[in-house]
């Protein structure tokens, strides 16, 4: 009899020594997360790895063209701007669900072109031109390369499956500096075109913080 209870009480322990070996690697498997990421920031693949359910760590890259029209100073402008970064957020889930607060950083490669033409006699600088003196005026845009990121959002449970997330915060991309103002004709003075390109950059000097929103979709494997 007190063998049986000794063989009974040993196939119990080592049934239990290999369900705690074995657990782990079930839940690092379910780990790994690889999606799709849109927003403010562009679209992009987005791939993270979920260190346990306080942890995790999220890289992405995304894309996007935008134009928009605007008015400085005496002229009408249409801006172009091309959207590409890639970073890396750390994310902590301080309730161990899917809440999540995240830092990080990204490249930034965003940068833009500006396009000025008028219909009518408009003073750049301190002079009067016509039209067809002005021509096109054209500039670009640029910011920092690194930006630092912060974010809350949410990225549903640390479970295998389907994914779905949203974030919300802002890039600290720093003041978008404009550079390199010309016109197609060479007949505005270079005094008159550093006037209207300090113009242009004191009317963007304050847009230091751009906004990200994103969505997120994937399978957690």
């Amino acid at each position: 009899m007190t063998n049986t209870r000794t063989m009974r009480h040993g196939s119990l322990l080592l049934a239990a020594l290999l369900t705690a070996g074995t657990a782990p690697a079930q839940t690092a498997n379910s780990h790994f997360y690889a999606g799709v990421t849109g927003g403010t920031l562009g679209i992009g693949p987005e791939v993270g790895y979920r260190v346990s359910d306080s942890f995790g760590v999220r890289g992405n890259a995304t894309f996007l063209n935008l134009s928009h029209s605007f008015d400085s100073g005496n002229l009408d402008y249409r801006g172009k701007a091309k959207l590409k970064s890639g970073g890396v957020m750390l994310d902590a889930y301080p309730f161990a669900n899917g809440f999540r607060i995240s830092a990080g950083a990204r490249l930034n490669g965003n940068n833009g072109r500006v396009r000025a033409q008028s219909s009518r006699s408009v003073t750049i600088g301190n002079t009067t031109y016509t039209p067809a003196q002005i021509g096109t005026i054209r500039g670009d845009a640029e910011t920092k390369n690194v930006a630092p990121a912060l974010t809350l959002g949410w990225a549903g449970q640390n479970a295998q499956g389907f994914v779905f997330g949203v974030e919300g915060g802002a890039l600290f991309q720093g003041k978008v500096r404009v550079r390199n103002f010309r016109a197609s004709t060479n007949l505005i003075s270079a005094a008159d075109l550093e006037r209207e390109r300090r113009d242009l950059q004191d009317d963007v000097d304050d847009y230091k913080v751009y906004p990200i929103l994103q969505l997120t979709a994937g399978y957690r494997f």
